[in-house]
C-alpha cells in the first residue's frame, strides 16, 4: 500500500498556506530553543487568541461553559491548553499532546572552571545524545537565573548575529590516531563536553596577582551584564544548544533544517490547530509537556499529576466536579501522542523495512506501536480506533501514512502515548518524519508539518 508524495496533490492556494505555516514555524523554532521559551511563546499566543489562565478563571470564581477558553502552565515548563465543547467533558476530550523537551547539554551546579588559561563550562548531556555531534560547532546559551532575592534572570547568548558564540573543541586529526580506531560511542567521552567560553585573562594593575585571571574576567562579565556571580550557578538552568536559526533546505525549498525538531515540529502543529479550531463539541486539549527525551519524569513531565489535576479543575469550575465524572472523562477520551517518527533514509535503509517505513513528503505518519523488543514499553492502539482516525483523516482529505520507528532489532524508542493510555482513553502516536533525529540539525519536509497541521486540526474537530 504505496502512498504518494503529498506535494503532487498541491494547488496554488494550498502551497501558499503551506509556506506561511512552515514560515510561523521556522520562527517559532528558531527562537524558542528550551522548554521555557516554547511555553512562554505558547502562552502569548494563547493569550492573543482569547485563553484565559486558570488561576485567573478560579480566582475570579467563574462558570466554565461551552467556548470558553483556559489554559495551565505547569513549572513554566509544561502547558496544557483546553477549549470548552458544547458536550459535557464527562463525555471525554480530544487530546493533541507533544512534547517540548529536545536533547542538549545542561551546565552543572558547580560549572566553572580554568584550565590551560581558558574559561570552561562543565555540563552534563539530557536525552539521547551522539556526543561527536557537538563538538567543533558554534553553541548558544540559553536559560535562568534565580537569584536568592527571589529575581529569574533570563541568559540567551549565541544567537543574535552581534553575539559570541561557545564551542566544545575537538581533538586535531594529526592526533588522533587511537582516537579513530573507537567505536563512535566512545570517540568522545561524554564528561568531555565541557564548553569554552573565554580565553582573555583580567590585568590587575599592583602587586596583586589573580589566581585564575581568564575565569574571572567572564565572571566579571557575567556580573556586568547579567548581575550574577559564581554562586548563582548553584540556582541555575542553563542549557548548551546549537546556534543560529532554522533554514530552508534543498534547492526548491521544500525541507526545513533546524534543532530541536523533534518534537517541537509537532509541537508547534498541535498548537497551531488548537488555536485554529474555535468551536467544538467535544472539549479539545493541547498538552506540551516537559521531560520526554528523559523519561517523562518530574514535576513537569507526562507521569506528573498536573494533566490529571488541571482537568479536575476545569471541570469544577464547568459544573462537573465529581471524581467519578473526572474518571469516565478521561476514559471516554481520545488522544494523538504527537511526535516524531524516524525517516525512511535511502543512505541507512538497512535500519528500516521498507512497506512499513515513513518516507518524506508522504504525509502524516501513524505509528500504532512504538518500544523495543517485541513491542515493549509501547502503546498498541487498537483497531477500532486506527479505523476511526483514517476515516477523519480521509474525510478531510489529509495526507498520512502508517509506520515503524524501523527495523526490528535496529533499536527502538517511546513517546508519552502509553502514559495517557493508562487511563483507559484511546492513544495513537502520529507525527512528522525527520531525518537526522536528535542530531543538532534535524530534517523534515514541508509537505509533512502542513499535512500534520490538517491532521490535528480535523482530529479536534471531529474524533
Amino acid at each position: 500500500m504505496e502512498r504518494p508524495n503529498a506535494w503532487k496533490a498541491y494547488d496554488a492556494a494550498a502551497i501558499a498556506e503551506l509556506e506561511e505555516l512552515c514560515g510561523d514555524y521556522r520562527a517559532f523554532i528558531s527562537e524558542n530553543k528550551t522548554e521555557r521559551e516554547c511555553v512562554t511563546a505558547s502562552v502569548a499566543a494563547a493569550r492573543e487568541a482569547g485563553y484565559m489562565s486558570l488561576d485567573e478563571a478560579a480566582a475570579l470564581g467563574r462558570e466554565l461553559t461551552a467556548g470558553d477558553k483556559i489554559y495551565a502552565t505547569c513549572h513554566n515548563k509544561t502547558i496544557m491548553l483546553v477549549n470548552l465543547g458544547t458536550q459535557p467533558i464527562e463525555q471525554g476530550m480530544n487530546i493533541l499532546g507533544a512534547h517540548i523537551d529536545s536533547p542538549r547539554l545542561d551546565l552543572k551546579q558547580n560549572p566553572l572552571y580554568e584550565a590551560g588559561d581558558m574559561a570552561y563550562l562543565d555540563t552534563h548531556y539530557y536525552g539521547g545524545v551522539k556526543a561527536y555531534h557537538w563538538v567543533a560547532t558554534p553553541l548558544a546559551l540559553h536559560g535562568v537565573v534565580c537569584k536568592k532575592d527571589g529575581t529569574t534572570v533570563e541568559v540567551r547568548v549565541g544567537e543574535d548575529a552581534n553575539d559570541p558564540v561557545f564551542c566544545i573543541s575537538d581533538l586535531l586529526i594529526h592526533l588522533a590516531s587511537d582516537q579513530l580506531k573507537k567505536p563512535a560511542a566512545e570517540a568522545v567521552d561524554h564528561e568531555n563536553l565541557d564548553v569554552i567560553v573565554g580565553g582573555r585573562p583580567v590585568v590587575i594593575e599592583g602587586d596583586e596577582e589573580e589566581k585564575e585571571p581568564v575565569k574571572r574576567f567572564f565572571l566579571d562579565l557575567l556580573t556586568e551584564k547579567y548581575g550574577i556571580d559564581e554562586e548563582d550557578f548553584l540556582s541555575a538552568e542553563l542549557e548548551v544548544v546549537p546556534a543560529g536559526a532554522a533554514r530552508e533546505m534543498g534547492l526548491d525549498r521544500s525541507m526545513i533544517l533546524g534543532y530541536g525538531q523533534d518534537d517541537r515540529v509537532c509541537a508547534y502543529t498541535s498548537l497551531a490547530a488548537q488555536l485554529a479550531v474555535t468551536e467544538v463539541e467535544r472539549t479539545s486539549v493541547c498538552l506540551l509537556v516537559d521531560k520526554e527525551e528523559i523519561g517523562s519524569v518530574g514535576a513537569s513531565g507526562m507521569t506528573s499529576r498536573f494533566f490529571e489535576n488541571t482537568v479536575a479543575e476545569i471541570m469544577a469550575l464547568a459544573g462537573e466536579g465529581s471524581s467519578l465524572a473526572l474518571r469516565r472523562a478521561l476514559a471516554n477520551s481520545r488522544m494523538l501522542s504527537s511526535d516524531v517518527s524516524a525517516g525512511f533514509d535511502t543512505l541507512y535503509a538497512d535500519r528500516f523495512e521498507k512497506k512499513n517505513a515513513a518516507f518524506m513528503g508522504h504525509g502524516l505518519c501513524f505509528n500504532k506501536y512504538t518500544g523495543s523488543r517485541g513491542k515493549g514499553g509501547s502503546n498498541d492502539a487498537d483497531a477500532e480506533y486506527m479505523a476511526l482516525v483514517r476515516d477523519i483523516m480521509d474525510e478531510a482529505g489529509v495526507a498520512f501514512q502508517t509506520c515503524e520507528l524501523g527495523r526490528i532489532g535496529a533499536g527502538g524508542g517511546g513517546t508519552i502515548a502509553y502514559i495517557l493510555a493508562e487511563y483507559g482513553m484511546d492513544v495513537i502516536d502520529a507525527g512528522v518524519a525527520v531525518l537526522s533525529m536528535h542530531s543538532l540539525w534535524e530534517i523534515s519536509n514541508k509537505a509533512d508539518v502542513y499535512e500534520a497541521y490538517k491532521g490535528y486540526k480535523a482530529f479536534i474537530e471531529r474524533a
